[in-house]
């Protein structure tokens, strides 16, 4: 076998917009991601003959010198074996809702990370790329909670990633979820808006929480009252988000005392379990957004998983076609 050498690879405009780290993983299957990171840190991957980070963008053009690697060097062979059959199965089993050439709209299940990390090893969108291999470019858009189900989009191309960057940004793309909340909303039948500043911090084992604090970053999220469900002892309603930020919904719904059915982490464990809830109730229905290429207003629909009918939770509610 002939000596590894040094790598010079052009970015190309498919490629851009990845972080470095992203882009290495991809382009140098079967090396370790420890391996990666050190070499990123070290100073020996170059991007246009400068050092670089882990959270380097990268851009069309660039020249990214990439040292000697032995892609064939894995520190265990099964287990990327194992990896490569879960990403299958995941890929076949999410339900695609739209695809074309720019876009990728899919109905994410309820406890399937978007990404990995904080330990997931392999989450949607590791997964897609993976048993994906033909999309050179693929990105979120957006993001939702491990636990929270329903519509995500990722980008296939970077224009596309850019345009719907800005969509958001500009407040154009309506986002609605429907949830399930304990107690009875006193708000009344309108749009209410809980317009609460959001605060990110860590417990002390490191774990991401959020908090209403009047030093957080703007939040701004409308909610409709669309019926009761257990006996009266819970609600349905419609959110409408205006602002994306981390745990939004649930942290705004628990400020006001109505926390979402099956929140592990801003929920009433015992009020969950009279209810016998299973899941977080919490699931991003509809997505409305002018298309980046052809400029047509889209909107899709992800149906209700099972066990989240309205019926069977008991209400009267009915979520309309608009």
């Amino acid at each position: 076998m002939s000596e590894p050498s040094v790598s010079q690879i052009t970015i190309s405009a498919e490629e851009e917009g990845q972080r470095l780290d992203n882009f290495l993983l991809k382009w140098a299957k079967g090396v370790p991601k420890s391996h990666i990171y050190r070499i990123i840190r070290s100073g020996e991957i170059r991007v246009n003959k400068k050092r670089a980070t882990v959270t380097t963008r990268i851009a069309q053009g660039d020249v990214i010198r990439i040292p000697p690697i032995r892609v064939a060097y894995r520190e265990d062979v099964s287990h990327d074996v194992e990896v490569g059959y879960s990403a299958k199965k995941i890929s076949e089993h999410l339900p695609i809702l739209y695809e074309d050439a720019s876009l990728l709209i899919v109905n994410k299940p309820s406890g399937l990370a978007v990404h990995g990390g904080s330990g997931v090893s392999l989450g949607l969108i590791e997964a897609l790329r993976i048993a994906r291999p033909e999309l050179k470019y693929l990105e979120l858009v957006h993001r939702l909670d491990r636990d929270t189900s329903g519509i995500l989009m990722l980008a296939k191309k970077r224009s596309a990633l850019t345009t719907m960057h800005e969509e958001i940004r500009t407040g154009r793309m309506d986002k609605r979820y429907v949830l399930v909340a304990h107690g009875q909303f006193e708000g009344g039948h309108g749009h209410v808006p809980l317009e609460y500043p959001l605060h990110k911090y860590l417990l002390p084992n490191g774990e991401r929480r959020v908090k209403v604090d009047r030093n957080g970053q703007e939040s701004l999220t409308i909610i409709k009252h669309l019926g009761s469900s257990h006996q009266r002892q819970s609600f349905v309603a419609e959110a409408i988000l205006k602002t994306g930020r981390t745990h939004q919904i649930r942290v705004h719904l628990q400020h006001i005392g109505h926390p979402i059915l099956g929140d592990d982490k801003y929920g009433v464990a015992e009020l969950d379990k009279k209810v016998g809830v299973k899941r977080l109730m919490l699931h991003a229905f509809r997505l409305v957004f002018v298309h980046p290429v052809t400029k047509e207003k889209m909107q899709i629909q992800a149906p209700l998983p099972a066990g989240f009918s309205i019926e069977t939770l008991g209400g009267s509610a009915e979520i309309k076609e608009k």
